[in-house]
């Protein structure tokens, strides 16, 4: 089996996207927002049949772990009102794709978190989703001041209630921020590859991980820059007298495979534990177009882990492993299906 751990929903109805203007427009003029639209069933099946599911099917995956698409969750926007309404009609959304097409998705959540918010709202979706929706894990923003890295560090104390939570429900964060506010940085290019490696230094800082043992996080997009940079980061880990990265950090934390070109996997693969890479697409995502290098789509990852050379029991940790072992709740549902 073949789990992508990165999909998002990046082709809802245009009517789930046409109440996210009327809503931002109505914050703004001070009135309350119309009221979400009704949306079919065979709206959310062509969404997703012309895109996720004949790309799945046409490069040879099986499932894909699903959340609402990243860049639109925009934390910054509004009030924590206005959050928390925008992240359950995504959720909810996210929900009945999962219903529709159960052994192809399984879902993610988005949380309303907001800048001027604490973590209350943040919590009680995160429950909800996984009590009640059966969602498998979480998408967490490390800056959801859209790009001005306010937030406090992830091993601060103001994040403590939440991991506290996610150790309840026995679920993991992928660390996902959102939409750019700040024109210095492009979303996908700067922003989002920044963050990861922020969120990737900051757990290296301090010793959240001697709190929460058991907490897992998923920093997607390959890890930022740290593997390119691996020895930077072993080294200042040592400068700061903090452990070596493999017990200080990496027992909690994995990279995806969402790296567009060959020599990214393959230099991946090779500074990273096979233990701590999930795979993952982002498709349909950042990276949407054909590379006249190769003649193939940048984000058809599953092409660059097949060509690694490696042994098939890594491979298929990769592809499958890893993952069942990261979302315990998704592995308890293929068990249920005796996958």
């Amino acid at each position: 089996m073949i789990i992508d751990c990165h999909g998002h929903y990046t082709t809802a109805p245009a009517a789930h996207n046409d109440w996210r203007e009327a809503q931002k427009a109505a914050f703004k003029a001070g009135e309350a927002p119309p009221p979400y639209p009704v949306i079919s069933d065979d709206e959310i099946r062509d969404s997703l049949e012309q895109n996720q599911i004949r790309l799945i099917r046409e490069r040879g995956a099986d499932m894909t772990i699903f959340s609402p698409r990243a860049s639109a969750m925009a934390h910054h926007v509004g009030d924590e009102a206005v959050s928390k309404a925008w992240a359950r009609a995504n959720n909810d959304l996210i929900a009945r794709c999962v219903a529709l097409y159960p052994d192809i998705f399984a879902g993610v959540c988005m949380l309303p978190q907001n800048p001027q918010a604490d973590l209350a709202g943040s919590i009680a979706e995160l429950e909800r989703c996984v009590v009640e929706l059966g969602f498998i894990g979480c998408n967490l923003n490390p800056d959801p001041g859209g790009g001005h890295f306010t937030a406090p560090p992830l091993t601060d104390r103001f994040w403590y209630p939440f991991y506290e939570k996610m150790v309840e429900l026995d679920v993991p964060a992928m660390i996902h921020v959102s939409g750019s506010c700040n024109p210095g940085l492009h979303a996908t290019g700067a922003f989002y590859i920044a963050a990861d490696t922020i969120a990737f230094m900051q757990l290296i800082q301090d010793n959240l991980f001697a709190d929460f043992p058991s907490l897992r996080f998923i920093i997607p997009h390959g890890g930022g820059a740290v593997p390119y940079h691996w020895g930077r980061y072993r080294g200042l880990a040592d400068m700061l007298k903090q452990p070596s990265l493999d017990g200080h950090v990496m027992n909690n934390v994995w990279f995806d495979t969402c790296v567009y070109h060959q020599p990214g996997i393959d230099l991946l693969a090779e500074v990273i534990d096979t233990k701590n890479i999930l795979f993952g697409s982002e498709m349909v995502g950042a990276v949407r177009g054909i590379d006249p290098e190769t003649g193939h789509y940048f984000d058809d990852t599953r092409r660059y882990v097949d060509a690694l050379p490696i042994s098939e029991e890594a491979r298929h940790a990769i592809f499958e492993g890893n993952a069942r072992r990261v979302f315990p709740r998704l592995d308890a549902k293929l068990k249920e299906r005796g996958l």
